[in-house]
């Protein structure tokens, strides 16, 4: 099994800085593929599907452990840039008009090795920032960390819950 989480921005307007979202499923927006090259088949498939890559048991699960503890979660679709840089206006615009609602810069190629290697995979996002028009503002890798900082404790205790009964 694979676990993960990311700091992400929010491009759907009804997230709000400091949410939880679990990944139900992502974009690929990556210029690569970490499959890219020469497949060894002890290691996965060539092709593998990638029709449920987050799984769903594990959604459900953590789902009902937010509840029991009063935490707040999205569910929604995350698209992965490559960055360095944050993203500008126009690309949170696009991201969001593909169906996501948050982008960041990383998971994508994790699940994608996960999956391959027939893992289930989980994933959560701290939303740092927002990607919605009129709610852009300048955002610094120092404030994307204090947000996360936050939130952190909420997302801990839901992975740390999904985990032990795995």
């Amino acid at each position: 099994d694979l676990v993960v989480s990311n700091a992400s921005g929010g491009v759907n307007p009804d997230y709000e800085i400091g949410d939880l979202m679990i990944l139900n499923d992502h974009i690929n927006l990556f210029p690569t593929n970490p499959l890219m090259g020469k497949n060894y088949p002890e290691l996965g498939p060539r092709f593998p599907d990638m029709s449920e890559t987050y799984d769903k048991e594990l959604i459900a699960k953590a789902k009902k452990i937010a509840a029991s503890n009063g935490i707040k979660v999205q569910e929604g679709i995350y698209a992965g840039l490559s960055g360095p840089c944050l993203e500008t206006p126009a690309e949170y615009l696009y991201v969001r008009n593909v169906g996501a609602d948050t982008v960041g810069m990383s998971t994508v190629p994790e699940v994608i090795a996960g999956r391959h290697g027939g893992m289930r995979c989980f994933a959560v996002s701290i939303i740092t920032d927002l990607g919605v028009p009129g709610k852009i503002v300048k955002v610094t890798h120092e404030d994307v960390i204090n947000v996360a900082a936050k939130a952190e404790p909420k997302m801990t205790l839901i992975m740390k819950e999904l985990i032990a009964e795995m």
